[in-house]
């Protein structure tokens, strides 16, 4: 089983939702992506979820997962319709707020076999962990640069 994460800044634009959805196709069936995790913080993660809901309806093994950086015991978050479970990244009990999602985005990269970006705001989060995983290694595609 292959695994993809989504990173990218709150404000995409809408018309990126066709890329997402034709980039999740060749994720599943180029790269044998099984998994994939999104947070839930912006526009960028809600069109990730829904390209991925979309493909679901043709691939029923691919599973989607909600990335949570808060404990769920002191954040509510109710799992949306077509998702599959949450991951909230082991040790983050002890995580400050201020830094939360970052390290569970970190996390994620560094357990995940693909990244899908949407990124170009220097200085900002998505930048960095795109960065983050250019140095580890990891294989993406930056949708901002690339489509």
């Amino acid at each position: 089983m292959k695994s993809c994460f989504f990173i990218g800044h709150r404000d995409a634009p809408s018309h990126l939702l066709a890329k997402l959805i034709e980039t999740v196709q060749t994720y599943i069936l180029n790269f044998d992506v099984t998994a994939f995790y999104v947070g839930n913080y912006g526009k960028f993660d809600h069109m990730a979820a829904k390209a991925v809901i979309e493909a679901k309806n043709k691939h029923p093994s691919v599973t989607l997962y909600m990335l949570i950086p808060y404990h769920p015991s002191e954040r509510k978050v109710r799992l949306p319709s077509g998702f599959d479970g949450f991951l909230y990244p082991p040790g983050m009990e002890t995580t400050p707020r201020r830094v939360a999602i970052a390290k569970a985005n970190r996390y994620t990269i560094d357990h995940a076999d693909y990244l899908i970006a949407y990124a170009w705001q220097p200085g900002g989060n998505a930048v960095k962990m795109v960065e983050y995983a250019k140095n580890k290694d990891i294989p993406f595609v930056n949708l901002a640069l690339d489509g």
